[in-house]
C-alpha cells in the first residue's frame, strides 16, 4: 500500500475549534488528506499539551526543538502571522529555524501570509516596528519557494517587498462550514434577521457602529432579530446588546463551528465593521474568515462605510453594501436572494476549502 505524502504545517499554537489560524490549518489538513492523500503533521511554535489534534493529526512542539531533531521534513507549509509568533510581531528567530528545516533534505517551503506586517499611525508602536516586521517578512518570502496571500492588494505589497516571489492569491475559507445552498432556501430567510460574528474586538466595534446606524437601515431590512456569535463572554458586549431593547438579541460566545453554522444558515444580513483605519482597500476583507463565512452561507455583509470593489480580477462580488449617515447602498428587495446567492457562488468558485487545498497542493507541487 502506497504511503501518504507528508506535510509539516507550522502554526503559532495548537489548533482548537474556536477559529484562528490553527483551526484554519486543521481544516486545510482534512481537505488535503481527503483530496490529495497528503498527511499533515502540525508543528506548534508554542509548547502544546497534547501530541495530537482533536481529529487525530500528529502534533509536535515546540518548533525550535523540533527543527533541530527532525530529518528530511519533506514539504513545509508555514502559516505566517507575525504577532502569532512574537508578542511584538518580530519573530526574529523564525527565518533561522526555517532555513534549518529547508536545508534538511531540500524541503520545499510554501508560506501562507495571513499577515505581512502591521501599519498605522506614528502614535502606535506598530508604526515604529514596521521596518523590522517588513525585514522578517522579506526574509521568509526569500526562503519560500512560493507564497500564498488572501487578496490582490496584499499580493502587490508582497511583490514590492520581495520581488521575484512566486505569489498565489487565494481568499481565506470559512471556519464555519461550507453549505451547498439553493435560491429557494435563501428566499425563505427573514430579511429582518441579522448576525454579527468575530472575536471580541470585532464584535464590539461592529455593535457600536450598528447602534449608531440602525435608525438609518431601510424598513424592508430593519433589524428585528440580532444574533451575536464568537469571542469570549464579555460584559461589554452584553451591555451593548442591552441598548437594543426593541430588537430580539441573543449572544453565543465560545461557540463551536457547527452551532455557528446553524446561526448563519438563518440570517439574511450581517453587520461588519472590520477596518481599523480609513483608506484601506475593501478587497483586503478577503483575509477575514468572518467575511468568508458570511459569503459561504449566503449572508449579505453590510459595512458602516462606503467601499471599493471586492473580488479577484474581473470577477467581483456585488456591492459592497453600506449604511452611513450621509448615504446608503443596500440590495433592492427583489434582488436580495440573487445577491445572497451570488456571494455564495463566488465563495464556491474562489475561496472554498477545495479551492484552497488545490492552491496549496499546486504551490507545493503535490497536486498530481
Amino acid at each position: 500500500m502506497k504511503s501518504r505524502r507528508r506535510l509539516l504545517q507550522i502554526i503559532p499554537r495548537a489548533p482548537d475549534d474556536c477559529g484562528g489560524v490553527g483551526d484554519y490549518a486543521r481544516q486545510l489538513a482534512g481537505r488535503l488528506r481527503e483530496t490529495y492523500d497528503i498527511e499533515s503533521i502540525f508543528v506548534s511554535a508554542a509548547p502544546a499539551t497534547s501530541s495530537s489534534t482533536a481529529d487525530n493529526f500528529e502534533l509536535l512542539s515546540p518548533l525550535r526543538t523540533v527543527s533541530k531533531t527532525i530529518d528530511s521534513p519533506g514539504a513545509l507549509l508555514l502559516h505566517y502571522v507575525n504577532y502569532g509568533y512574537n508578542p511584538r510581531g518580530i519573530p526574529s528567530r523564525l527565518p533561522t529555524v526555517l532555513r534549518r528545516l529547508t536545508n534538511s533534505g531540500g524541503a520545499r517551503l510554501v508560506t501562507i501570509f495571513h499577515e505581512l506586517y502591521a501599519a498605522g499611525s506614528w502614535r502606535r508602536s506598530a508604526f515604529w516596528l514596521g521596518p523590522l516586521q517588513k525585514q522578517i517578512a522579506r526574509s521568509i518570502a526569500d526562503l519560500s519557494d512560493a507564497a500564498i496571500v488572501s487578496n490582490e492588494t496584499q499580493g502587490a505589497q508582497l511583490e514590492r517587498l520581495a520581488p521575484g516571489t512566486r505569489v498565489f492569491v487565494q481568499p481565506v475559507m470559512s471556519n464555519f462550514g461550507e453549505p451547498a445552498l439553493i435560491r429557494a432556501e435563501l428566499a425563505g430567510r427573514d430579511p429582518h434577521r441579522w448576525v454579527i460574528c468575530g472575536g471580541n474586538e470585532l464584535i464590539e466595534r461592529s455593535l457600536r457602529s450598528m447602534l449608531q446606524n440602525i435608525p438609518l437601515i431601510p424598513q424592508p431590512y430593519g433589524p428585528r432579530v440580532l444574533v451575536v456569535v464568537g469571542g469570549t463572554d464579555s460584559s461589554e458586549i452584553r451591555s451593548l446588546l442591552d441598548r437594543l431593547p426593541d430588537i430580539q438579541t441573543s449572544y453565543h460566545p465560545r461557540i463551536d463551528s457547527g452551532s455557528a453554522a446553524e446561526v448563519l444558515s438563518n440570517a439574511a444580513f450581517a453587520w461588519l465593521d472590520y477596518f481599523h483605519q480609513p483608506g484601506v482597500a475593501t478587497a483586503t476583507i478577503l483575509k477575514s474568515t468572518v467575511f468568508a463565512a458570511y459569503c459561504a452561507h449566503g449572508v449579505i455583509p453590510v459595512f458602516p462605510h462606503a467601499g471599493s470593489p471586492i473580488g479577484l480580477g474581473s470577477d467581483q462580488l456585488p456591492g459592497p453594501f453600506f449604511v452611513t449617515e450621509s448615504d446608503q447602498s443596500l440590495p433592492p428587495a427583489e434582488e436580495r436572494v440573487d445577491i445572497a446567492f451570488s456571494h455564495h457562488d463566488w465563495y464556491r468558485r474562489h475561496a472554498s476549502s477545495e479551492h484552497l487545498a488545490l492552491t496549496v497542493a499546486t504551490a507545493l507541487r503535490l497536486a498530481a
